[in-house]
C-alpha cells in the first residue's frame, strides 16, 4: 500500500502513567509527591467486599498519614446528582487531591466533580455555561479497577441525565487526570460479565481510533498495539479471570485504547451505544457491544484498508477479501463466545427506533465517522441489532 502525505496533526497527552502489578500501593507516595495532604478518595460502593486487591490499597491509604475523606459512588452510570454530591464533598473537605479508585464511571465522576469544584458551579450549570476548562488546581490520580474505558488517560467524562433520558459528554485536555496508576491486580476480581462489557468497550475504542476521520499516525500505532493485546486476551480473561497474563494484557490494552481515543476519537459505535444507554441506563460497555458489529459493517465500506490493518494487528487469518470483513466477522464471533446480550434483551422494541436514531444523530461521536451517516443508515443499524435474538457461539475462537 502506497503511503501518501501525512496530514497535519497535533496531540497533547500530559498524563503520567505507572503500569504494573501492585503499583496501586504507590498511591500515597504519588499524592505526597505533589504536596497533597487532604485527599478525597472516590470508589465504587462497597468495593472492598468483592475486590481484595482494592481492599489492600485502601488500607495502605488509611495508614499513610494522609487525611482521607471517602465517597462511595452507587452502582450504575455517573449521574448529575452523583457529580454534584462529590463536588459538595470536595468543597466541604477542602480537598487538595482526588484519588479515583474504581471503574470508568468512578473516574468520570471524579473528573466532572473536580472541574465543577474549581468553577464553583453544579454540573447542570456547567453544561449551560460557556464551558471553560481551566488548568486544574486539584490533582487527580486515577487507578482503574476495570479494563475498559481507558478513562484514566482520557479527557472525557460522560454523565447521565436520567430525567432527560440522555447522556451529556464533556471533553478537554484539562479534564484528564495528572496521574494514571494502572495496576492489573485491581482487575482480577472482575466477574465474567463485567470483563466482557468493559473489554468490548476498550476494543471498540481501539478500532474506532483507527477509522475516525481525525485519526493520526500516533493514534494508529497505539490503537493497533492495543488491538493486538486485547484481541488475543479478552476471551481468555473472560473464561479464566485468574489468568495473570490475560489480565495484564487487557489492562495495558485498555489504557492504550484510551490514549488512542484521545489522540484520534471514537465514532458511530459510541453514539449509537450512548443512545441506548440514555434510554435504558444500561452499562456503557454493554451498550457499545450491542451495536459494534452493525456499525463496523457500515464503516468497512468506507475504510476497508484501515480495518485490514486492524485485522492484521489482531492476527486474524487472511480470507482473501481485503475489504474489512475479517474484523466484522471476528467481532461477531467474539461477542458470541462472550455470550454477549442482544439489544432486544433490554426491553427495547421497534417503537423505540426513532427515538434511538434521534439521540444517536445528535451525539458528537457520530460526526467523527469516516463518512457522514444519514438517518436511514442509523435507523437500519439499530433495527438490525434489535432483530438479533441470540448470538452464535463459535467453537474456534480464543
Amino acid at each position: 500500500m502506497t503511503v501518501g502525505p501525512i496530514a497535519d496533526f497535533a496531540n497533547h497527552l500530559p498524563v503520567r502513567i505507572t503500569f504494573g502489578d501492585g503499583v496501586a500501593h504507590r498511591l500515597p507516595d504519588i499524592a505526597k509527591s505533589v504536596g497533597a495532604s487532604r485527599i478525597l478518595l472516590l470508589t465504587d460502593e462497597n468495593a472492598e467486599a468483592y475486590n481484595p486487591a482494592l481492599a489492600r490499597v485502601t488500607a495502605a491509604l488509611r495508614d499513610s498519614g494522609l487525611t482521607i475523606a471517602r465517597v462511595e459512588k452507587p452502582a450504575g452510570e455517573p449521574t448529575i446528582a452523583m457529580v454534584d454530591a462529590t463536588t459538595s464533598r470536595m468543597r466541604a473537605e477542602q480537598t487538595d487531591a482526588v484519588i479515583a479508585l474504581g471503574g470508568g464511571s468512578v473516574i468520570d465522576t471524579a473528573k466532572a466533580a473536580r472541574l465543577c469544584h474549581q468553577l464553583n458551579m453544579s454540573f447542570a450549570e456547567f453544561l449551560d455555561s460557556d464551558r471553560a476548562y481551566p488548568e486544574p488546581t486539584v490533582t487527580l490520580i486515577a487507578a482503574p479497577t476495570t479494563a475498559g474505558t481507558g478513562s484514566e488517560v482520557s479527557g472525557g467524562s460522560v454523565v447521565s441525565d436520567p430525567d432527560a433520558g440522555r447522556k451529556a459528554g464533556i471533553a478537554h485536555p484539562n479534564v484528564r487526570p495528572q496521574f494514571a496508576v494502572v495496576d492489573p491486580e485491581l482487575t482480577w476480581s472482575m466477574p465474567p460479565g463485567m470483563t466482557a462489557n468493559t473489554g468490548i468497550d476498550a476494543l471498540a475504542q481501539a478500532i474506532a481510533a483507527t477509522v475516525a476521520k481525525v485519526r493520526t499516525p500516533i493514534g494508529d500505532a497505539i490503537a493497533l498495539e492495543a488491538v493486538r493485546l486485547m484481541g488475543n486476551s479478552l476471551l481468555t480473561a473472560y473464561r479464566d479471570g485468574s489468568n495473570v497474563a490475560a489480565r495484564s494484557a487487557m489492562s495495558c490494552g485498555s489504557m492504550m485504547a484510551g490514549l488512542a481515543m484521545n489522540i484520534s476519537d471514537c465514532a458511530a459505535e459510541h453514539s449509537l451505544g450512548q443512545a441506548i444507554g440514555g434510554l435504558t441506563g444500561a452499562p456503557h460497555g454493554l451498550t457499545i457491544g450491542l451495536v459494534l458489529v452493525e456499525t463496523l459493517e457500515r464503516e468497512r465500506h468506507w475504510v476497508p484498508d484501515q480495518l485490514e490493518r486492524v485485522a492484521d494487528a489482531w492476527g486474524l487469518p487472511d480470507d482473501g477479501t481485503r475489504d474489512g470483513t475479517r474484523v466484522v466477522t471476528a467481532v461477531r464471533s467474539l461477542l458470541g463466545d462472550l455470550q454477549f446480550p442482544v439489544l432486544s434483551e433490554l426491553g427495547l422494541t421497534d417503537a423505540d427506533l426513532d427515538r434511538l436514531t434521534d439521540l444517536a444523530l445528535g451525539d458528537y461521536f457520530i460526526t467523527m465517522s469516516p463518512q457522514p451517516w444519514d438517518r436511514a443508515e442509523v435507523y437500519s443499524a439499530f433495527a438490525s441489532a434489535l432483530s438479533l435474538r441470540q448470538r452464535q457461539l463459535t467453537a474456534t475462537s480464543g
